[in-house]
């Protein structure tokens, strides 16, 4: 039941009116973190990016475009009442981004460069000092979400690049005995200790791997991988299930109907499931300002009818992460990503029981 406040609001907001900077928040909702249900946290972070930057901003990006988002979708009609809120942005994990940014953008390129003996002193302590960086990120966020899953509300982490939401993980996993993770994706971020770094944004499903509450790793989209991520997968005993983009084209090609495959997806996830959305994941025209875009990918509404599907399944949506997203130089980047986190919340809240969906069929 929403709290006499949060009832307050409900009453007084009209849901038709244009979005308000000023008086309203994610979305243009009246609603304080405290209030709300479903609580988005921001980890302005991009430390190990290893091609274009820019998904630092993505946090701040989407909550400006998000107050162009219409409130109203025919299947959650009355959705907005959920109570959804996004904390401000810590600005000591933002400084500690840009301060570290610049040493691992120069460490790269000493890597890239063949490792000249010249800058081994200058290069060589960096690695350790992002690791134990990235640590204390881990730590923060892990506290910070726990915290919010203890009083109740449903979390989203919103990136920030990929490695951001790995305290979420850890925060789950000391709450559920078992679940999966359902990456949507262009690669597999498989790679350990990516260019030494422990915390990488290519590493984050391998250190995902880590937790043995993680049961299923499903990879939908990737279409970019190495030998190493292709051997892990095939040694994981069918711990890692993959539906790459070629898997995908060639259904497509044979006339397999995007529903029959979302079936099969969705057949190798555990009743738990933890969404991990790379903006990457969708087509680049969707996505142009993100730091590592790959031709192919879902499009928009393959990706939600995916979202929709697993919900339809029965299925549970414990956690959330979008990540990824980088302004770039429009303000299309946003409002892709500003669209995506409001289905994305929508239906988790459905599938934990705070939101009723209508005209919902079996996903059979």
């Amino acid at each position: 039941m929403p709290t006499t406040s949060l009832a307050q609001k409900i009453a007084n907001f009209d849901p038709n009116a244009p979005g308000d900077s000023t008086t309203g928040g994610l979305f243009g909702l009246p609603f304080t973190p405290e209030e709300a249900q479903l609580v988005v946290v921001p980890v302005p972070w991009e430390v190990t990016v290893s091609y274009r930057a820019g998904t630092a901003q993505g946090p701040a990006a989407i909550r400006d475009a998000s107050l162009q988002v219409d409130l109203y979708d025919p299947d959650l009609p009355d959705a907005w009442k959920l109570g959804l809120a996004m904390e401000e942005e810590d600005e000591t994990v933002a400084q500690t981004s840009r301060e570290l940014r610049p040493l691992a953008a120069d460490y790269i390129g000493w890597l890239e460069a063949g490792q000249p003996a010249t800058g081994a002193a200058q290069h060589g302590a960096v690695p350790a000092r992002i690791t134990a960086e990235g640590d204390k990120l881990l730590q923060w966020l892990k506290q910070k979400t726990g915290a919010l899953l203890d009083a109740g509300k449903a979390v989203a982490v919103l990136g920030g690049d990929h490695s951001t939401p790995l305290g979420f993980l850890y925060a789950l996993a000391e709450r559920h005995s078992e679940f999966g993770i359902l990456q949507i994706d262009a690669h597999c971020d498989l790679r350990p200790a990516y260019e030494g770094f422990q915390y990488s944004h290519a590493s984050i499903m391998y250190n995902a791997l880590q937790l043995p509450q993680v049961k299923k790793l499903v990879q939908v989209g990737i279409r970019d991988m190495c030998q190493q991520e292709a051997d892990l997968i095939e040694h994981s005993v069918g711990r890692v299930a993959l539906f790459g983009q070629r898997f995908m084209s060639e259904e497509k090609f044979v006339k397999k109907s995007w529903k029959k495959v979302c079936g099969k997806i969705i057949a190798q996830l555990p009743q738990k499931v933890y969404i991990s959305f790379d903006i990457d994941g969708l087509d680049p025209k969707l996505c142009p300002g993100t730091g590592t875009p790959v031709p192919g990918g879902l499009e928009y509404e393959e990706a939600t009818y995916l979202l929709r599907q697993i919900v339809r399944s029965g299925r549970t949506i414990i956690g959330l992460d979008l990540n990824e997203v980088a302004p770039g130089d429009s303000d299309w980047n946003g409002i892709v990503g500003a669209r995506l986190l409001y289905q994305l919340c929508n239906w988790m809240a459905v599938s934990q029981g705070r939101l009723t969906a209508k005209g919902i069929e079996s996903a059979d």
